[in-house]
């Protein structure tokens, strides 16, 4: 297989257009799969992709035409150099179009082999989910679930020059814990997940201890109505309200009257605010422990959020809201420049902090008359993008807290909130730490969030969801 480096330098040889850029994934996968105490599965994967962009200058303005497929060899990149051309002659001009990004001083290591994982990255966490195995054969319980790695290096080669390179390695844990008549009526389960960047971090006994005292707590079931409640949300959870509305957070839409930071006559709420606590949403591509590109890496253009045309910018650290006031909006160059406002790149981690430390979540428990603890929210879908009302399950525990004790695990619900809505009714801000979100980690992972107290949570149903 030729080098990712040749492969984009190929492609630029190849292209006709009037510009082009090529962007090589690199990318190799490890995994353990186990049920029922046991390893069932392991595997290691490798991949590559190759991006072209090529754009033609025409009457009206720029087309583009992006092509991805996986490339092993040279004598492959004409074929789809050809593809991404034959799609940018045949393409309208594109609303985004913006000069290539001329290039800049780095410190990437453009001519170094790609990353790569192995199986060796387990090395400290295989022995210790064997004990778990172990403790939890012994006390008739079982472990389900799997540990997975990545590494990417990604490539970036522009016809103006630019050449860029990032590793980012990216790995995840899912554990459920499961009572031992897991498959009946009466079973039990409980979930928890740890995003890693190297897995030497991971605390399995302190994750399978968590899940542990879960499913004591399930032993005793307690109905409840919907309606309105207290309601302590963990991290993970948090994280993917979070998500969301930052995937909501484009200064276009706002602009154009389409979200919920829109305001009156085409303005936004940038600088309104948004929660009486001083709450700070940012993104930093060198957040420790939450690393990402520290420039934009596009293979498709998605609204106002990312532009093929920005490739190769400098991603830099974002504060969306600052102390409770919403700060700023997710814009790329081609919208800066028809509103003569400033680029702000998208980033791909997501910090929410309050001022201070924050207490624990175990210490919001203590502190707790009566509400509800969840575990995590799944199926989360849009209801009303004018006020970002959604709806979504509650999984894997709801449970009761009355006195600062946890008293049992209660029925599964459905909600209807909006996460800026509820920045404005947190009661009680927790501290922050990295975590892993449920529902959207297939897509966005790093993350760092607190658990929230909502005096009001609106259980709009109750679901007969397990």
């Amino acid at each position: 297989m030729s080098d990712p480096q040749e492969l984009a330098e190929a492609v630029l040889s190849a292209s006709a257009a009037d510009g082009c850029i090529a962007i090589v994934e690199e990318h190799s996968e490890t995994n353990l799969r186990w049920a029922g105490n046991s390893l069932t599965t392991n595997g290691q994967m490798r991949s590559r992709s190759v991006t072209v962009i090529s754009t033609f200058d025409k009457d009206g303005g720029t087309s583009v035409g992006v092509v991805t497929r996986a490339v092993s060899t040279v004598e492959e990149i004409v074929e789809l150099v050809q593809a991404s051309e034959a799609t940018g002659r045949a393409a309208v001009p594109a609303e985004d179009a913006s000069p290539f990004v001329e290039p800049y001083p780095n410190d990437d290591d453009w001519s170094a082999d790609p990353a790569e994982t192995s199986v060796e990255v387990f090395a400290e966490f295989a022995p210790a989910l064997g004990e778990a195995f172990r403790q939890w054969r012994g006390a008739d319980r079982a472990l389900f679930g799997f540990a997975e790695h990545q590494l990417s290096s990604t490539f970036l080669a522009s016809s103006t020059g630019l050449r860029r390179r990032h590793d980012q390695p990216d790995g995840r844990l899912e554990l459920n814990g499961k009572s031992a008549d897991w498959a009946g009526s009466d079973g039990r389960s409980a979930w928890a997940g740890v995003h890693t960047r190297d897995f030497r971090d991971v605390d399995v006994a302190a994750v399978a201890d968590g899940l542990a005292e879960r499913l004591a707590w399930a032993q005793r079931r307690i109905d409840l109505p919907a309606g309105r409640y207290e309601t302590l949300i963990p991290p993970g959870a948090v994280a993917d309200l979070m998500i969301y509305t930052y995937w909501t957070g484009g200064a276009r839409d706002a602009e154009e009257g389409r979200s919920v930071f829109s305001a009156a006559d085409g303005a936004t709420r940038i600088g309104e605010a948004l929660s009486p606590h001083a709450l700070t949403l940012r993104s930093d591509p060198g957040e420790p422990g939450l690393q990402c590109a520290p420039f934009e890496i596009v293979t498709q253009s998605m609204g106002g959020l990312l532009s093929v045309f920005d490739n190769g910018a400098p991603a830099s650290p974002a504060r969306w809201i600052d102390e409770g006031r919403l700060a700023d909006l997710i814009r790329t160059r081609a919208w800066a420049r028809r509103t003569e406002s400033e680029p702000r790149p998208y980033v791909d981690n997501l910090v929410l902090e309050g001022p201070g430390g924050g207490p624990s979540l175990e210490q919001m428990i203590a502190e707790t008359e009566r509400g509800l603890l969840l575990t995590c929210l799944w199926y989360i879908r849009e209801v009303d993008p004018q006020n970002l009302l959604l709806t979504g399950l509650t999984r894997d525990g709801v449970y009761l807290v009355e006195d600062g004790q946890v008293q049992g695990a209660v029925n599964n619900f459905r909600f209807n909130e909006s996460p800026v809505d509820l920045l404005g009714r947190v009661s009680q801000v927790g501290r922050t730490e990295a975590t892993l979100p449920r529902e959207w980690n297939d897509y966005f992972r790093r993350t760092a969030m607190p658990a929230l107290r909502i005096p009001d949570f609106n259980m709009s149903t109750v679901s007969q969801a397990s």
